[in-house]
């Protein structure tokens, strides 16, 4: 079975969560398939293995599930990017809106630099804003955001709106 209709069959919709009118894809049941989850680690790492990333970034917390394996793969470091208040030593930050309120990510100040390409993963693209707010911390810290890998883009919300010139995959759109 090709990847992009294993991911359909197997990602759940929740109504009403976290918030009335929301219905949320669970990808859970990726999870609980590894080959499933090594395909969707495959098609990232098949997309991005000859961009010189240096490193892969993280999104809290289902970014860091995919993350970590790719960044492994392209044998590159993690950095992991946190809520605020989650990371022990001196952070660089950015608040932004999600499609139910507001948030603000952080990341350690020595995590990336000057010389890092750095791609951006998490599971879901939504509105965009938690990427977008991933871009800045990056590009605060003077490193280049070679791209960002999602594993489903939900485009209605018009996510890649949001992430303007940085370039995007997303394996399942719905």
């Amino acid at each position: 079975m090709e990847i992009k209709e294993a991911i359909v069959k197997a990602v759940r919709d929740i109504p009403d969560f976290p918030v009335k009118g929301v219905i949320f894809k669970d990808i859970t049941p990726l999870l609980s398939d590894m080959s499933i989850y090594n395909g969707i680690i495959d098609n990232i790492v098949e997309q991005y293995k000859n961009k010189n990333i240096t490193k892969v970034a993280g999104l809290e917390s289902r970014g860091f599930i995919f993350g970590i394996s790719i960044a492994q793969k392209l044998n590159v470091p993690f950095v992991p990017i946190r809520k605020k208040g989650k990371l022990p030593y001196k952070t660089v930050s950015t608040t932004y809106s999600l499609e139910y309120g507001n948030s603000t990510i952080e990341m350690h100040i020595d995590a990336v630099n000057e010389k890092d390409n750095v791609l951006i993963v998490d599971d879901l693209l939504a509105t965009g804003g938690t990427s977008y707010a991933a871009v800045e911390l990056i590009r605060k810290m003077n490193a280049n955001v070679a791209a960002c890998a999602f594993v489903i883009e939900l485009t209605f919300l018009n996510g890649k709106d949001k992430l303007k010139d940085i370039p995007y995959s997303s394996i399942v759109q719905y």
